[in-house]
């Protein structure tokens, strides 16, 4: 089967035969489905939903027929998967046509480059030919001397320093430069031998250290890398964040840091590839200089600095994976729903910035109180919260978590309000980037950083979804060394998460921000602000049908985006849900052969109850969406999202200088690491669980123990003020 999408990926120039085509993609279906453990027929199907233009969520979500039900991960592994080996053959046409070019392409090289999918081994073919700059082995070339080399690689020659006089010419001074000529060429050679690389290569995966020593003269400034100033541990079982750490350290000119196998073992193994049996002393002699001379000139600095990409590569992806599932977190902590919220920006000079916000998070009215030192008006300031609570018929109260948090807190709760006020602690971690962007700054034009940052922090408590899609993710502050991974691949990694995360929960159609929007399948920012443009010219919107109005939103978008929006006022029930409009017709003859309306079956479950799935099954409807449709009118346009929850740190516990070993006090978890998990005790310092410290007994990811967000009781380990750390335990509390 022949995608259209395939036909991009090859060169302009040189375009192999459809037959060669059809071929290749044949091949990425079968190495995709080996790789993945996934059968032939859903890969087939996912690779052409994708090249249509489908979204991972959408294809999840709606296509469980043609892909037999498969995930967002596994369709996104595919997609992965799909786009290197793309790169891989886009690599392959490119070298292929400059080795045709040169006139060294045989039909035995033709047919090795066509069958390897691995990138290392395809520029281990291409090597001989890469264009290079002037080397020593072609300096000796020039000289006349490759008849020499070829003379040693045979192994016969008794004499070779004989043989070597004979090569004397006015370039060559004696026989001593034409052997190093010779080993030059043979020092290419090796280094150009597929199965010389390989068998290094394989010498690095198994048995290659990574080592770390500090530079000495910068050993104090260096501190803060310590742990690596006489470090080595094998690569392979080296984690991600000392790999990040440690290439921090080199970076930053703190470290020198090589990966290497050991030599001897190295040279034993090129020794046994080139090194006949009955070889000659004399030629032996001059092979092993050779080999030498390739290994630590050539091969092992060029196979270490494979391997020290694809080490960087193996931690940005870890470090990628951790950030994106703390970011899934987040993104989908409870909400309050749609509340009247006051949000405090605590401070103490500065006082503590107050916004009210009514049921939609508009903002209607904002000032500042000074209950805390230098001003401490506090007294004013309890008035001033009754007051406005009153005012504004505030049914809850969120409290940013960074400078002055713990006092404020303290203060609200002194507030005798007249109705029931709940006071939350949110999190802050980005809301000073919101406030200065270009985002917040069209939000709200006429009000500074503080104000706008004030109802960032009252939103994220009502929804956090809808607010924290406005913030560069790398800025949220729940990452692992984020700013030392491939920042494309991270913006990619977490542009996926929000993507998955907006339509996993759905999306308002008439209320949602052009923020909110952009992520929804299909969609994007041009579609989302014509969305909210055709929303401000027109009013709400009616039905889903309706969105087909929109300019430039056309029938794909539709198809993609429609399952995802809600419309909670339509006159079509189904519109409320998450059951696609292409499945409108289904539900509506399940509801006719009952006798009843389809709002009946959103509303009765006995009635739903009579349903007979198999009399739906078609060729494009089957079980697996069938069974969706009948989730989804059970609970129709159910946020699967908790509910958020209050918290209170200790009494009495408000500075790092409060802690005491042994003190049992409770947290909230804040960050999520491959070394273990942060928790914020209310002491404005995070402390560390270690890995070991999370449970009693083995954890290997500690994302499997805790999530972010989540209320947790820790013991406090140890306590050092002076560099603000905070060592905790989860272990037998």
């Amino acid at each position: 089967m022949l995608h259209q999408g395939f036909l991009i990926i090859f060169h302009p120039v040189y375009k192999p035969r459809i037959a060669e085509l059809c071929r290749m993609a044949t091949q990425f279906i079968d190495l995709i489905s080996a790789q993945l453990s996934i059968q032939h027929r859903q890969v087939e199907n996912t690779v052409a939903l994708l090249e249509e233009g489908a979204t991972i969520p959408f294809i999840s979500r709606y296509r469980k027929e043609r892909t037999g039900s498969l995930d967002e991960v596994q369709i996104g592994d595919i997609h992965l998967l799909l786009q290197k080996l793309q790169e891989v053959a886009r690599r392959k046409q490119t070298i292929l046509k400059t080795i045709d070019e040169q006139g060294n392409l045989t039909e035995e090289l033709r047919q090795q480059i066509e069958n390897t999918w691995s990138l290392p081994e395809l520029e281990d073919l291409y090597l001989p030919y890469k264009p290079k700059r002037k080397t020593r082995a072609s300096a000796a070339r020039q000289k006349g001397l490759e008849p020499l080399a070829k003379i040693i690689m045979a192994q016969h020659e008794r004499d070779i320093e004989a043989r070597a006089r004979q090569f004397i010419t006015d370039e060559v001074a004696d026989e001593q430069e034409a052997l190093q000529g010779a080993r030059d060429i043979i020092a290419e050679w090796i280094n150009e031998s597929p199965a010389a690389r390989n068998k290094v290569r394989w010498l690095f995966s198994k048995k290659g250290t990574l080592q770390a020593k500090v530079v000495k003269a910068k050993a104090e400034e260096a501190i803060k890398y310590k742990d690596y100033f006489n470090y080595e541990e094998s690569q392979w079982r080296a984690p991600s964040h000392r790999i990040l750490a440690i290439r921090r350290g080199e970076d930053e000119g703190y470290l020198r840091v090589s990966i290497a196998p050991p030599e001897e073992e190295a040279l034993e193994q090129l020794g046994r590839i080139f090194i006949k049996r009955g070889s000659s002393e004399a030629t032996a002699s001059q092979l092993e200089l050779a080999m030498k001379d390739s290994y630590k000139r050539l091969l092992q600095p060029g196979i270490e600095t494979e391997f020290r990409s694809s080490l960087k590569e193996r931690a940005d992806e870890e470090a990628i994976r951790i950030f994106a599932e703390n970011l899934r977190q987040l993104l989908l902590a409870a909400p309050l729903g749609q509340k009247r919220v006051m949000a405090l920006d605590p401070g103490y000079r500065t006082g503590c910035k107050l916004v009210c916000l009514d049921e939609q998070g508009n903002l209607i009215h904002n000032e500042t109180i000074y209950p805390h030192p230098p001003q401490q008006e506090k007294t004013a300031a309890i008035k001033k919260l009754h007051t406005l609570a009153n005012q504004f018929k505030t049914e809850a109260i969120a409290i940013g978590n960074g400078t002055a948090s713990r006092e404020t807190e303290h203060l609200v709760k002194q507030v005798r309000f007249e109705r029931d006020v709940q006071a939350y602690v949110v999190s802050e971690a980005g809301a000073s980037v919101y406030s200065a962007s270009p985002v917040a700054r069209e939000e709200f034009p006429n009000y500074d950083v503080t104000v706008r940052g004030a109802v960032s922090i009252g939103r994220r408590l009502m929804d956090p979804l809808a607010e924290l899609v406005k913030i560069d993710a790398k800025s949220i502050g729940v990452g692992q060394y984020q700013h030392d991974v491939d920042q494309a691949k991270l913006k990619q990694g977490l542009d996926k998460v929000v993507e998955s995360a907006v339509n996993s929960v759905g999306v308002n159609l008439n209320t949602a921000s052009k923020h909110l929007l952009t992520y929804v399948s299909g969609l994007g920012p041009a579609l989302a602000q014509n969305i909210v443009d055709y929303r401000s010219e027109n009013g709400a919107f009616g039905s889903r049908q309706e969105l087909k109005k929109v300019p430039r939103l056309g029938g794909k978008a539709f198809e993609q985006a429609a399952g995802f929006l809600r419309i909670p006022d339509a006159k079509n029930p189904l519109d409320k849900t998450a059951v696609h409009p292409e499945s409108y017709a289904v539900v509506q003859q399940m509801a006719k052969d009952l006798k009843a309306k389809p709002e009946e079956l959103v509303g009765d479950k006995d009635i739903r109850s009579k349903v007979d799935l198999q009399r739906y099954v078609t060729e494009e409807t089957g079980l697996p969406t069938l069974s969706d449709i009948l989730d989804e009118l059970a609970r129709p346009g159910r946020d699967p999202r908790k509910r958020a929850e209050t918290f209170e740190f200790a009494k009495g516990i408000t500075k790092i200088d409060d802690l005491e070993e042994g003190m049992i006090l409770p947290g909230l978890v804040t960050n999520i690491t491959a070394f273990g998990a942060f928790v914020d005790v209310g002491v404005k310092q995070d402390g560390l669980v270690h890995i070991s410290n999370l449970k009693n007994e083995f954890v290997s990811n500690p994302a499997d123990v805790v999530k972010l967000n989540q209320q947790v009781q820790v013991k406090v380990l140890e306590v050092d003020a002076a560099r603000k750390r905070i060592q905790l335990s989860m272990k037998d509390v």
